[in-house]
């Protein structure tokens, strides 16, 4: 995200990068309990008809964004303060009950923010001052400009930042240009700092720009931009609240649709439950191939085969177990690297792994089952064995994860 101030008039702009199909505007005007009306979007479904906020502003100007970030203490909970029990509903009471910055930091600095240990947030108002929101640290500043990517300002270098390249792309861009406020060099500064990655299309979802002094709002879709939809922040809040699905207000594009067709455990149940059952018989049929194994571990001819595919199912149960769990590797470049876990990079391994010994062990497999007369029962769990791993790999084909020239 990145902020402007020029002569008295502050445009905020705000890139979602993320693989989620389920991109919302909501409109929330202001009541009994709320000072302020807001407009929000989001595209994390926390719960029936609820999804958490990623941006919004209010009618006094207050704008707010939220990144992923990584913290090194991760979890820790800070005590005597008061603690957050709903992330939607203290969110969005920000935005509901405050104009500046100062009020802001006021009410933060009375809670336990360590829940967010993996997200930043910055607040802008009107008037241009900033405050940046991080699991342990609150820092302010007002300078005519600022860029925030994914990283906690208080504990990363500069020179660490800038390998982010998005975050290079709009400090850069800022740097070069002579400041200024209009929506189409706004738009060039979120076009500078998206992301489109090459697989599955994936990256930066939603670009929203708004215009605190005027109380408007610019959203540009699936990093298109030369579509934007205007909201008149003070219209949408005279109606009722309501809440509008984005994919369905742009054209269609060739890109999303790809993405939204594309089938992973995580948006597909039974893709999910297919990986625990496949998993289950993995395990099964390892304890099965052991046993047998060191039961007549001289008597038959090639019975090492089946301590190979045990080693190689306990490697597949744990990668599919990874797979069940990181959803970042359905869309970023294979082999994934994992930016807290050297186990999970290695295990992205194991796809080519699979794909270099498929055809000696199939070989292999097919000289046991022809040569030994050992129980059909035992030659049929080596058969389906190595039928899972075909299936497998078709899986790892259709997810990318052989997609190493990307």
């Amino acid at each position: 995200m990145y902020k402007i101030t020029k002569d008295g008039k502050t445009m905020v702009g705000c890139n979602e990068d993320n693989w989620r199909t389920t991109s919302r505007i909501w409109f929330a005007s202001k009541n009994e309990s709320r000072i302020y009306g807001a407009a929000f979007t989001g595209s994390r479904v926390v719960r029936k008809d609820v999804l958490a906020p990623q941006s919004g502003m209010n009618e006094a100007g207050l704008v707010f964004s939220r990144l992923a970030s990584y913290h090194p203490n991760g979890y820790v909970k800070q005590e005597g303060k008061k603690q957050i029990k709903d992330e939607v509903s203290y969110l969005s009471s920000i935005l509901h009950n405050f104009s500046t910055v100062k009020e802001v930091k006021e009410y933060i600095s009375q809670h336990d923010h360590s829940i967010f240990f993996d997200d930043v947030f910055i607040y802008v108002d009107q008037s241009g001052d900033y405050l940046v929101v991080e699991p342990y640290e609150l820092l302010e500043g007002n300078d005519s400009t600022y860029v925030l990517s994914n990283f906690c300002p208080s504990i990363t270098t500069n020179e660490k930042a800038r390998q982010l390249e998005r975050y290079k792309n709009g400090k850069d861009f800022l740097g070069l240009h002579s400041l200024d406020t209009t929506l189409s060099f706004c738009k060039a500064v979120s076009d500078t700092m998206h992301v489109c990655r090459k697989r599955n299309g994936d990256g930066t979802l939603l670009t929203s720009i708004w215009d605190t002094k005027n109380g408007l709002l610019n959203l540009y879709f699936y990093h298109n931009y030369d579509t934007s939809i205007q909201f008149v922040l003070s219209e949408e809040l005279a109606k009722e609240d309501h809440m509008l699905d984005i994919t369905s207000l742009f054209p269609e594009n060739p890109e999303f649709k790809r993405l939204a067709e594309y089938k992973t455990p995580f948006n597909v149940a039974e893709l999910r439950i297919s990986l625990v059952l496949i998993a289950g018989f993995l395990l099964l049929l390892t304890f099965l191939f052991l046993w047998t194994y060191f039961k007549s571990r001289n008597a038959i001819k090639f019975n090492s085969i089946k301590v190979v595919f045990a080693i190689l199912n306990l490697l597949l149960v744990y990668y599919l177990f990874v797979l069940a769990t990181n959803i970042g590797i359905y869309y970023f470049d294979a082999p994934y690297h994992h930016h807290n876990s050297d186990l999970i990079s290695l295990s992205s391994y194991l796809p080519f792994l699979l794909l270099l010994i498929i055809l000696p062990l199939s070989a292999y497999n097919f000289l046991y089952i022809r040569l030994n007369t050992e129980s059909t029962w035992i030659k049929s769990a080596l058969f389906l064995n190595n039928t899972l791993y075909f299936i497998l790999m078709g899986a790892f084909g259709y997810w990318g994860l052989y997609s190493i020239f990307h």
